[in-house]
C-alpha cells in the first residue's frame, strides 16, 4: 500500500510537472506568436505612407525629422521593442520611401498620423518625434485632443520667429529656396502657448544643450503644457543623441516609467 501511495505521489508530481511544463511552453508561444517585424504601406489622408513595426505591448510611434525617413530611428525603434514596446516607425509624407510631393504642411502630416493611429485601432498610444516628428506630435495633440497617451520631443518647435538659434536663424530664414520641405520649415508650424496649455496628456520636451532650437523655447513648450517637462540634453546638438543613438531609449523608457506606460 505504500509502494503504490509512493507511485501515485510520483505520478502526480510528474504530472504536475508536465503541465507546468506546458503551460511554460504555451505562454512562450503566446509571446513569441504575438511579437511581430515587418514593414507595410497604409492610405491614410490622401497619401500613402510607409511603415515599419516590430514587437509587442503598448504601442509608440517614432517621427523622423525633416527630409529623413524611419531609418533614421532604427536603434530606438529595436531597443524599444525589445523592452516590450510595439513600436512603429512612420516615414512622413513625401519622405522616406513615399513619393514626394510639391507642397507640405504640419498639419496634413498631423492627420495623416492620427488616421494611421485610428485605422490601426491604437489606443493612446505615445508618440516620439524628433525635429518635424516633435512638432507633428504637438499639433496632432491640439487638432485632435485626446488622441495620445503621451508625447516626447526632441528639437521640437512650435513657431518659427524667435525659436532658432540666432547664428542659425539668420541665414536659414533669408534662404531662397523652391524646396518645399525648407519652405514649410521657414513659415511653419504656427502653433501658440495657448495651444500648448490645451495638451492633457504627459509630455517630455527636450533639445540638445547645442541644438538649433533655442533651450528657451523648449523650456517654453515643456512648461506651458500642464503635464509636461522640459529637459536640455547635456553636450548634445540637434540629432547627435536621436539619430541610430543608443542614448535616446534609455531616456525614453525612464519617461515611460514615470507615467506607468
Amino acid at each position: 500500500m505504500k509502494n503504490h501511495d509512493n507511485i501515485l505521489s510520483l505520478l502526480e508530481m510528474r504530472s504536475s510537472n508536465i503541465i507546468l511544463a506546458f503551460l511554460v511552453f504555451a505562454l512562450t508561444a503566446c509571446v513569441n506568436a504575438t511579437y511581430e517585424s515587418y514593414t507595410g504601406t497604409i492610405d491614410v489622408n490622401g497619401v500613402n505612407l510607409f511603415y515599419a513595426a516590430e514587437g509587442c505591448g503598448k504601442p509608440v510611434i517614432l517621427l523622423h525629422g525633416n527630409g529623413g525617413s524611419h531609418n533614421d530611428l532604427e536603434t530606438t525603434h529595436r531597443e524599444l521593442a525589445q523592452a516590450g514596446y510595439k513600436v512603429y516607425a512612420l516615414d512622413s509624407r513625401g519622405q522616406g520611401a513615399n513619393p514626394r510631393l510639391d507642397e507640405y504642411h504640419y498639419k496634413d502630416m498631423a492627420t495623416d498620423v492620427y488616421e494611421f493611429i485610428k485605422c490601426k485601432g491604437l489606443e493612446k498610444p505615445v508618440v516620439f518625434g524628433f525635429s518635424d516628428g516633435g512638432n507633428i506630435a504637438l499639433q496632432l495633440e491640439v487638432m485632435f485632443p485626446g488622441t495620445l497617451g503621451a508625447i516626447a520631443t526632441g528639437g521640437a518647435n512650435i513657431f518659427v520667429e524667435g525659436s532658432l538659434i540666432p547664428e542659425f536663424a539668420e541665414g536659414f530664414l533669408a534662404q531662397p529656396t523652391d524646396e518645399p520641405l525648407v519652405i514649410m520649415m521657414q513659415n511653419e508650424p504656427a502653433m501658440t502657448v495657448e495651444d500648448m496649455k490645451s495638451i492633457s496628456c504627459p509630455a517630455l520636451i527636450m533639445s540638445g544643450e547645442h541644438d538649433l532650437i533655442l533651450a528657451d523655447h523648449t523650456r517654453l513648450i515643456g512648461e506651458n503644457i500642464p503635464s509636461g517637462e522640459a529637459r536640455i540634453i547635456p553636450g548634445e546638438d540637434h540629432g547627435s543623441y536621436i539619430c541610430n543613438s543608443p542614448k535616446l531609449a534609455p531616456i525614453l523608457l525612464e519617461f515611460f516609467n514615470s507615467i506607468g506606460y
